[in-house]
């Protein structure tokens, strides 16, 4: 089943193949946070910043969860290019 970014119910990424796919993507963007946690669990845990939430989804027409995760890793390692 494929997931994505949404918030209020909206999607607003692509969807890809797993849960951490879209939380990959989600880190790059800068979305997550780190908080601090209840004496529970030690050390930080990751959150999404500003209500996101990554939910499955369904795919839209002609849409390839596998191509989306491969098109994200491509730009991703072109930006690390640009950047060095």
């Amino acid at each position: 089943m494929p997931y994505a970014l949404f918030y209020n119910d909206a999607q607003l990424s692509k969807a890809y193949p797993s849960e951490a796919d879209v939380w990959k993507i989600a880190q790059q963007s800068g979305l997550v946070v780190d908080v601090a946690t209840d004496e529970d669990r030690p050390g930080p845990r990751r959150i999404l910043d500003n209500d996101y939430e990554i939910k499955p989804c369904r795919t839209g027409p002609g849409e390839d969860p596998a191509k989306n995760k491969a098109d994200a890793e491509r730009q991703s390692r072109m930006e690390l290019q640009f950047n060095s």
